[in-house]
């Protein structure tokens, strides 16, 4: 039989009184029943998993130095962030325990100490006891019984081990403990703050798209998701819409690869950003989003609160292809499926997005809703036009080829470019064809499209779009010539 490190279902720790530090009323640091031992607690929750905890609670503290314990705070406590304020009270030291009563580490602890073996015979029932002192716990339980050396072992038989108390550097729940000096005895407000990271939350959307009314429904749901170790029970919550910076440095300076520099993150479903200004309540240039009720946050769960419900917002779906520096297919691409949509007051969503992942649905035939794609958005402002890309169209192709390239003199060239569109679909559609990775002096000095002229809007310095439209099962050639450095 082999030997084992601990019989977890047959090992009892028997609760005997142990003196206990001086903290807040019905607190109890070694209380195994569940109940909580925090205050009045508020929750803010940041996109990047860090979060601010502010515990209130009320202290009963005599004149002078004073070690006060507060079970229930995050496993994840960053310590160094922790703050205890309270009329009268200065702190001289803190500690964060988090090695965690469990029944391993009751036994790692024990090692030397005395404990009480309680075996039953199974034939009979009868249990009999003897002492017993814990030589070692590494990889299985050694026992000295007397003049006799024992391991524990996995025999089937039900043992049982009694703890005469519990160590002192064992901890039911993660305490942090602090040392404070108070001007003078009594029932003290304090408020604990301190900030804790695997507490997050996440923006997730679901788009029910109508493309006969060219209008969609969206819901937009906040989830939160508590990995810290702790449970944070009837808490107001907030939630904060931004990025704030954690000490990495300031984003692209300094060392930084170039595409850091070019300002464009995200999915790139932002087509032209907002500048329209809403209701919601903002922190320095955050938005804040209070949950209407206090709610519990309970560890290893994941908790969803709805935050948006728009009917009928106007939407459209589109093709679009973007091709790279100016160079050939060897086959045709797949155009993607695009949504277009505005976060506008008017004909939109009228509100700020965070940042997060929408999933668009479209009804079938028989009227069910089908997943059809989805993509992530960045955190985008009121007033913004948004292009969602949902997947790539099965029936919509576009093909590059550079039909000629000719150097025209010191470092310019003249580059044509053929694009070939086609559609299977047994409509027309429209497709918003990009040229991407043009220099800025780029020009063009012909553009047509059957051989009818058809102007592209330069969207940015390095790109140029054209909306082409495209007949039912039919193709079309957009046809450009480019003069640029390279």
């Amino acid at each position: 039989m082999k030997a084992v490190r601990l019989l977890p279902l047959l090992l009892t720790a028997l609760p005997l009184s142990t003196p206990v530090p001086l903290f807040a009323q019905s607190q109890n640091a070694t209380d195994p029943t569940g109940a909580t031992a925090q205050g009045d607690v508020a929750v803010t929750i940041y996109n990047n998993g860090q979060s601010l905890v502010q515990d209130d609670r009320q202290l009963p503290v005599k004149a002078g130095r004073n070690r006060i314990e507060f079970p229930d705070v995050s496993a994840r406590i960053r310590p160094e962030t922790v703050n205890l304020s309270g009329p009268g009270l200065s702190i001289v030291e803190q500690n964060f325990d988090y090695d965690l009563l469990s029944p391993d580490k009751l036994m790692d602890k024990a090692v030397g100490q005395e404990v009480t073996l309680v075996r039953t015979n199974p034939a009979t029932g009868v249990e009999t006891r003897e002492r017993a002192k814990i030589l070692a716990a590494n990889g299985g339980i050694v026992l000295q019984i007397g003049a006799r050396i024992e391991v524990l072992r996995d025999d089937g038989l039900p043992v049982r081990v009694i703890f005469d108390r519990v160590p002192t550097n064992l901890r039911a729940r993660p305490t942090l403990s602090v040392t404070v000096e108070a001007a003078q005895g009594g029932t003290v407000p304090a408020r604990l703050s301190y900030l804790t990271p695997n507490l997050g939350w996440t923006a997730d959307y679901v788009a029910l798209f109508d493309a006969a009314k060219g209008a969609m429904d969206m819901q937009g749901w906040v989830t939160l998701t508590n990995n810290t170790g702790t449970s944070f029970t009837d808490a107001k919550t907030i939630l904060v819409a931004g990025n704030p910076a954690m000490g990495g440095g300031r984003n692209g300076r300094g060392g930084g690869s170039w595409w850091q520099y070019s300002g464009r993150g995200g999915s790139g479903a932002i087509d032209q950003a907002g500048t329209e200004s809403g209701p919601r309540e903002r922190l320095g240039d955050y938005y804040l989003y209070p949950l209407p009720q206090r709610t519990t946050i309970a560890n290893a769960q994941q908790k969803q609160v709805s935050f948006l419900d728009v009917k009928g917002a106007p939407a459209r779906s589109t093709y679009e292809y973007v091709n790279g520096w100016l160079g050939s297919a060897a086959e045709p691409q797949s155009a993607s499926s695009v949504l277009k949509f505005s976060t506008s007051k008017q004909g939109g969503l009228g509100d700020q997005l965070p940042a997060g992942t929408i999933r668009v649905y479209m009804r079938d035939a028989r009227g069910d809703p089908q997943f059809i794609g989805e993509n992530s958005i960045d955190h985008t402002p009121m007033g913004s036009s948004m292009a969602l890309r949902t997947g790539d169209a099965f029936d919509v192709k576009v093909r590059p080829t550079v039909e000629q390239r000719t150097k025209k003199g010191g470092a310019r060239w003249e580059t044509k470019m053929r694009y070939t569109l086609t559609n299977a679909r047994p409509e027309a559609v429209t497709i918003d064809l990009a040229q991407q990775g043009l220099w800025g002096d780029t020009r063009v000095t012909a553009q047509t499209v059957g051989g009818q002229p058809l102007e592209g809007k330069r969207i940015s310095a390095d790109r140029i779009e054209w909306s082409v439209p495209v007949p039912a099962n039919g193709s079309v050639d957009l046809n450009v010539t480019f003069d640029s450095r390279y």
